[in-house]
């Protein structure tokens, strides 16, 4: 399996540090997330079932009704390989390795192309895959653009994927309004924005058939009925989705300026994290977890991910350790 963020208790054996001395900062999920209150017993003790407002709760959300929950992005990543004939699949690079890896894994001809590459490429591809906003650079493209592709490749039955896993802090931008459009895939995820990624619950937005095809393939019940129970509140809490929002982006910036102050090369990024782009990144990733903080490092190209710290206590630690291992290196030059 492709490593991921949030390896904490390896981390933990490895530099011999206490599991709850560690600030995590590697994976992108919202520190301080949704609430989830108590879940009543009887959810516990019957099966998932498909009336429960979930769907509904999920359409109010995202604005379509073409919705399909899922155990998670990564079901759907998984699966959807699985439902073409073995085709010519483009995938924005860096981005999140699963979608290459899956599509790689199935069979598919893939190919690896930056963000100068895509406009050039659609018109030879079967299938196009994009994390918007981008993971982990931050990069964003315009929605003119995207629907733009999403025809060209529709002419030839083709689809363009969208993994929108980051998008809910700013909504306006999502293609959500544009679900059911012939080829249109939109994976939305509850793990990022709403810090429920243990719950793995997230949903394909999506033309009916596909979603059949989809449902299908992915069998009954699969989103646990907590998972469900949880997600339908969490959807249905417009105060704090609404209070989130400003303050997540307002934290997304004060983490970039966090590091601009230590130097450090911010290239993008979103209301979750920051993208630093560094050739030294895996010195870097070492200092700090040697200090109890871990970061997700990336290798094509170099750079290191951070995620947002969370409490006021979190921020001055990273603040701090990233000061002591600059000095640390004037030091020793």
């Amino acid at each position: 399996m492709l490593e991921h963020g949030g390896a904490l208790r390896a981390a933990a054996v490895r530099y011999r540090i206490p599991l709850g001395d560690w600030l995590d900062l590697s994976t992108g999920i919202h520190p301080q997330g949704w609430p989830v209150p108590p879940v009543p017993a009887i959810v516990w003790q019957r099966l998932p079932e498909p009336e429960d407002g979930l769907e509904a709760a999920a359409a109010a959300y995202y604005g379509t009704p073409q919705v399909l929950p899922v155990a998670g992005s990564q079901a759907v990543i998984q699966a959807l390989p699985l439902l073409r004939e073995r085709c010519r699949v483009g995938v924005l690079h860096p981005s999140y390795a699963e979608h290459a890896h899956a599509w790689q894994r199935a069979g598919h001809h893939v190919e690896a192309l930056t963000v100068e590459m895509l406009e050039a490429a659609v018109d030879r591809l079967d299938v196009l895959v994009l994390v918007h906003p981008n993971n982990p650079t931050g990069l964003r493209f315009l929605s003119g653009t995207l629907l733009n592709w999403r025809e060209r490749l529709a002419m030839r039955a083709g689809w363009l994927v969208v993994d929108e896993a980051f998008m809910d802090a700013t909504p306006a931008d999502s293609l959500s309004s544009h679900a059911g459009l012939p080829g249109l895939v939109i994976l939305r995820s509850l793990g990022k924005f709403f810090g429920l990624a243990g719950a793995r619950a997230g949903f394909v937005l999506t033309e009916s058939m596909l979603r059949e095809r989809l449902r299908d393939a992915l069998g009954p019940w699969a989103v646990s009925g907590p998972a469900r129970w949880a997600a339908i509140q969490a959807l249905s809490d417009r105060r704090w989705q609404e209070g989130m929002r400003s303050e997540l982006l307002h934290s997304g910036q004060r983490l970039a300026e966090l590091l601009k102050r230590q130097r450090l090369p911010v290239a993008g990024g979103t209301a979750l994290f920051q993208w630093v782009p560094l050739p030294e990144a895996d010195f870097w990733q070492d200092a700090l977890a040697r200090r109890g903080i871990l970061v997700r490092r990336f290798t094509g190209p170099p750079g290191l991910r951070f995620g947002l710290p969370g409490i006021e206590s979190a921020w001055r630690r990273l603040e701090l350790a990233l000061a002591g291992i600059r000095a640390e290196r004037l030091t020793i030059r």
